[in-house]
């Protein structure tokens, strides 16, 4: 009788155990298409703003071109100069559509064909956009951030832009894939687009590395630069990124160039980063 019971008991907490893995197994499932349906919504959202912007663009460029022809032909020869009127690309003009949404935007960070396609977001601290996505909203996600440090009235001489290593392959994930220097060869250029600026970054250094305690010397601490206050610290950041650079690039900066870096957690080791440094090409629209 005893073992009948103990046997039920044992079903029992089978049957309990199965349901239980069931219903675990259906709230992580969901929680995943969650997020993937956040990322989407986010890498989507220049084909949208493409959509609503269309007459936008046409009406800017339409003005642009009323503008530039408002000076008669005699005036033109009397001054010998025809003047040009700097124009905006359609990416350009969707960051500035997208700003009426959240003045948080800052611009559009791209890398072709990977899903790093996504809207990047400033605030007044480093911590708020890690766990919010560009609407506000709490997100597991979190958004791809430039440092709170970064001054747009300088202009600071490194973009450091952070963004969460998710499993489902979303946000900076696909960074860690430039651990191969194929993948280096198949994508090496970052394109990040502002109102005023749609610039390429060709990249230079690729880092696998850490955070490093305040005790420890001789390390690079790539995480702590924005601004270069002198020639030698800039040439100093790029000389060291080179040398920990997973292997060699040809491509280098020189002091003035605008520097890009991405970067993300990695776990090969305990606070584990990973980070992606460029160099913005200077054949880029500029306002």
């Amino acid at each position: 009788m005893k073992k009948k019971v103990k046997l039920k008991r044992k079903k029992l907490f089978l049957y309990v155990l199965f349901f239980l893995l069931i219903i675990l197994s259906a709230i992580y499932i969901i929680n995943v298409f969650k997020l993937k349906k956040e990322s989407l919504e986010e890498s989507q959202l220049l084909n949208t703003v493409e959509i609503q912007d269309k007459q936008l663009a046409e009406e800017t460029a339409g003005n642009i071109q009323h503008e530039s022809t408002e000076k008669t032909q005699e005036e033109q020869e009397e001054s010998g100069q025809v003047e040009e009127m700097p124009k905006q690309t359609e990416r350009m003009l969707k960051v500035e559509k997208l700003q009426e949404e959240n003045a948080d935007i800052v611009g559009w960070l791209e890398i072709e064909d990977t899903s790093i396609n996504y809207p990047v977001l400033q605030g007044t601290d480093n911590e708020y956009y890690m766990t919010h996505n560009y609407k506000k909203q709490k997100s597991k996600n979190g958004s791809i951030f430039l440092t709170k440090d970064y001054d747009w009235s300088t202009p600071s001489s490194n973009l450091l832009i952070y963004g969460h290593n998710m499993n489902n392959g979303t946000m900076f994930q696909e960074l860690l894939k430039y651990e191969k220097e194929s993948f280096y060869k198949q994508h090496p250029v970052i394109r990040f687009t502002t109102e005023n600026e749609d610039a390429e970054y060709e990249i230079i250094a690729v880092l696998k590395t850490r955070v490093f305690y305040k005790s420890e010397k001789n390390v690079f601490r790539y995480y702590y630069f924005v601004n270069a206050e002198t020639e030698e610290e800039y040439n100093v950041f790029v000389e060291n990124a080179k040398k920990e650079s997973l292997y060699s690039i040809d491509k280098t900066a020189k002091f003035g160039e605008q520097l890009i870096t991405l970067s993300t957690c990695s776990y090969h080791v305990k606070d584990g980063r990973f980070a992606v440094i460029g160099r913005k090409v200077e054949s880029c629209i500029n306002l």
